[in-house]
Formats: structure tokens, C-alpha cells, sequence
């Protein structure tokens, strides 16, 4: 009788630890999917037409391509919306930051950033990470206003600034 306890009590404890091993691996399949895969834009956040790379415009350290010379004025008017909208459909539009929002340090690597609301911001150190979120719109807001060292020794500085072909004819660089 002793040993029918015993290998009832041995045949439940290794039926005990393979369920949970099996519990285990399907929870670790259950957890939440990584990281959205991003694409890169190919089509205009207003209209949705195929970018044209001369229409665009400089944004809270984003390029963003538009289609026409129409879309980047609709663009400003709410770009959070937009921005929100390709968060959505995965898009990732060129990063152009040069400094980091929080220190203003430059961005001699750009190795820790987070993917917010449709805009990849780059940072100079985790801490900065972490200090931008806890107010990322006033951040983001002071992106733009921000004159970094590098834009005060350029001739061509294009923040904030929709280049058109119009734009862009009769200049010889």
C-alpha cells in the first residue's frame, strides 16, 4: 500500500511539474506581440497618394513626404493626428533629430529611442528616456523651437520648413 502512495504521489508530481512547464511556454506565446515591425513611408500621411521626395517637410525632428504641395499645410494644421494615424498603420517617417529633446545634447548614437504616437525620438541616455515621458507633448512642442548649435553655423537649415519644386528651382548647390 506504501508504494502505491508513493508512485501515485510521484506519478502526480511529475504530471504536476510537465503541466506547468507546458503552462509556461504557452504563456510566454500569449504575451503581448513584440514591437510592431514599422515600414518606412511610401505614401502621404494627408491623401495617401505616392510620396513625392521633393514635397516634405521638417516636423518634431520627423521628415515627413507628402504627394503635393498642398498636404503640408493640411499636415501642420494637426499633426498629431497624422502622426497618430501612422502609428497606427505602422509607418516610421525619416528621423532627422540631430540633438536630444531633453539634455540638447548632440546625438553621436542613436541607440535609445522610443517610438511615440507615430514619431521615432532618439535620446542621449536612458534618463532623458525616461524624463520625456513623463511630458512628452511639451517636449515634443519644444522640438521645433529648439536651435541647435549646428543649425546656427548652417546656411540651410530646414526645421519647421516645407521644401516644394518651387521651392527648390534656380538654386544651384
Amino acid at each position: 500500500m506504501k508504494k502505491l502512495f508513493q508512485a501515485v504521489l510521484l506519478l502526480s508530481f511529475t504530471f504536476l511539474f510537465a503541466f506547468s512547464a507546458f503552462a509556461e511556454n504557452k504563456n510566454a506565446q500569449e504575451t503581448p506581440k513584440s514591437k510592431k515591425e514599422l515600414k518606412n513611408q511610401t505614401n502621404c500621411p494627408v491623401m495617401g497618394g505616392k510620396i513625392d521626395s521633393t514635397y516634405y517637410t521638417d516636423i518634431q525632428g520627423q521628415r515627413v513626404y507628402f504627394c503635393c504641395p498642398m498636404c503640408p499645410k493640411k499636415f501642420k494644421a494637426d499633426p498629431d493626428k497624422y502622426f497618430q494615424k501612422a502609428a497606427k498603420e505602422g509607418i516610421l517617417f525619416e528621423n532627422i533629430q540631430k540633438n536630444c529633446p531633453v539634455s540638447g545634447k548632440e546625438l553621436t548614437e542613436k541607440t535609445v529611442y522610443i517610438d511615440y504616437e507615430g514619431r521615432r525620438i532618439y535620446f542621449c541616455c536612458p534618463d532623458c528616456q525616461d524624463t520625456f515621458n513623463k511630458d512628452p507633448k511639451e517636449y515634443l512642442s519644444q522640438m521645433d523651437k529648439k536651435e541647435t548649435p549646428h543649425s546656427q553655423n548652417t546656411a540651410h537649415d530646414t526645421t519647421n520648413k516645407t521644401k516644394t519644386k518651387q521651392n527648390n528651382q534656380g538654386h544651384n548647390h
